[in-house]
């Protein structure tokens, strides 16, 4: 007995490391370790085992294996929120989420990302857009979004043109515009002079017309005056 102690006490630095290793950065982590996992909250660790955080995994979709970095579904969570909120993230990964600036930037510094966008108005209509090519910068450089190789799946290409643009909120104006472009309307995202696409703004319940352009918007999809019912951001490695 004692020499079977003295074997574990050896060889409990190698076990260690190993658990280190097999800790999941993202969905498609998950799905490797068991290609049967279902669709459904699990928790990953962007940046190793302090790192703990809850997402919903897209296993389904187009192959399933996407990480859900933002959901809006009902209204539920208010995303008008300052800097700090988004760069930590906020929400119930069963429902409507924002993961945080700071994971998202880390999982695209580790690995080649594509994008999903799927969304749906309150008539039942849906519609995607896909990139090839997805990554954030990190803080100092504003969270920069960068984007590229659209995929049109009936929502048209609204995101292109955010591409090279900054993060902002209310607290943080870091577009180009001479306005605060998520003060006027009501998000945090990466405005350009503002928006085509505006998933973090209002959620206004379909057609509006006041605050104009401040809802759920993918304008390529359903215009400035109408909020969507869902929108879903995913990633998944490139391979």
């Amino acid at each position: 007995m004692k020499v079977v102690l003295f074997v574990l006490l050896l060889m409990a630095p190698v076990l260690i490391k190993c658990y280190k290793r097999v800790l999941p950065v993202d969905c498609s982590d998950i799905h490797r370790q068991n290609s049967n996992s279902p669709s459904g909250v699990y928790t990953i660790h962007p940046i190793g085992s302090t790192s703990a955080v809850q997402v919903f995994c897209d296993m389904e979709s187009s192959g399933g294996r996407w990480t859900v970095f933002q959901s809006r579904m009902d209204g539920s969570v208010n995303f008008y929120r300052p800097w700090d909120q988004y760069r930590r993230g906020f929400g119930n990964a069963a429902g409507e989420y924002w993961l945080g600036l700071e994971n998202i930037h880390q999982l695209t510094r580790q690995r080649r990302y594509e994008l999903l966008v799927e969304m749906e108005d309150f008539s039942g209509r849906k519609g995607f857009a896909r990139y090839s090519s997805f990554s954030i910068g990190a803080e100092y450089d504003g969270y920069t979004l960068r984007v590229s190789g659209f995929t049109n799946g009936g929502a048209g290409d609204s995101l292109t043109g955010h591409t090279e643009h900054k993060f902002s909120t209310f607290d943080r104006d870091q577009d180009p515009w001479t306005g605060n472009c998520a003060k006027l309307y009501l998000g945090g995202f990466w405005y350009n002079k503002c928006h085509r696409v505006n998933a973090n703004g209002a959620y206004l319940w379909g057609p509006y017309s006041k605050p104009y352009a401040a809802g759920v918007v993918w304008y390529q999809f359903a215009g400035y005056g109408y909020s969507l019912k869902t929108i879903s951001m995913k990633i998944r490695p490139v391979h």
